[in-house]
């Protein structure tokens, strides 16, 4: 019963972290730019199996399995909606790529950080910065960018910045062959490992101006995760309730002394 219990409990366990999951994805259904994750579980070794044991073990509980565990989450790098906004600012990718900022709090080898958030503004110094973080917009050579605040900014499909006619800057826009080694960092923001940074390449995707993409997130499939979800929590929580009947029942019963 011990067994049943503890197996019961791992997918309790994993089945309330899918619903954490599915909840932040649902609860970002409206934020600008955001990619939802995806948990998923696997199948646990016994512990013969995991542990590389060589005592002996029991070959039929091993059969029944040990229960499930959790598997690196998954981000949905699907294309979100693109919304109008008006805002000269406001940049949008359409297809592969991301924009690339600079988090001057971070340790220096690890400062670039990338996102499909293009809500940018002006700050005090003309800087143009992410309007969520404040961190500044760099270009192809890897510099902040600077924009008069005298004169309308024109954003070309290849993000080419202009201001009265004339080029000030282009916006870097990269692409990750392998997105599985970006790892969130907060606020729409992603950072890779120095060996995936060297790799980047130009993006094949179109800067829109005026424009900012919307949440990737379906609240639909992502409120059937976390109903679901939930009723896996409460169908193994039963599980438990009933082997801790069966154990009780055990102890009272089988266990008597006459």
């Amino acid at each position: 019963m011990n067994y049943a219990m503890e197996m019961a409990a791992s997918g309790v366990l994993t089945s309330l972290y899918r619903m954490d999951v599915m909840s932040n994805n649902l609860a970002n259904v409206a934020t600008a730019g955001f990619k939802p994750d995806m948990p998923f579980t696997i199948q646990r070794d016994p512990a013969r199996i995991e542990d590389n044991l060589t005592l002996p073990s029991n070959r039929l509980l091993e059969r029944l399995g040990a229960g499930v565990m959790l598997a690196p989450n998954q981000t949905d790098f699907e294309q979100g909606p693109l919304q109008k906004t008006g805002n000269p600012l406001d940049l949008a990718i359409q297809g592969d790529g991301f924009f690339m900022m600079l988090d001057e709090k971070a340790p220096t080898s690890e400062r670039i950080r990338l996102s499909r958030d293009g809500r940018f503004t002006r700050n005090g110094e003309g800087t143009l910065v992410s309007a969520n973080t404040g961190q500044p917009v760099l270009d192809v050579s890897n510099r902040p960018i600077s924009i008069s605040g005298q004169a309308a900014v024109d954003v070309g499909p290849d993000g080419t910045v202009r201001q009265n006619g004339a080029v000030i800057a282009q916006i870097q826009v990269v692409s990750v062959p392998d997105r599985s080694r970006l790892g969130r960092v907060g606020n729409g923001m992603f950072r890779a490992p120095a060996d995936t940074m060297s790799g980047l390449k130009p993006a094949s995707g179109v800067v829109r101006q005026a424009m900012i993409e919307g949440s990737a997130v379906d609240p639909i499939k992502a409120l059937m995760g976390v109903t679901d979800a939930g009723k896996a929590a409460e169908a193994n929580l039963a599980m438990m309730s009933g082997a801790d009947r069966l154990l009780e029942r055990a102890i009272n019963g089988l266990g008597r002394v006459s």
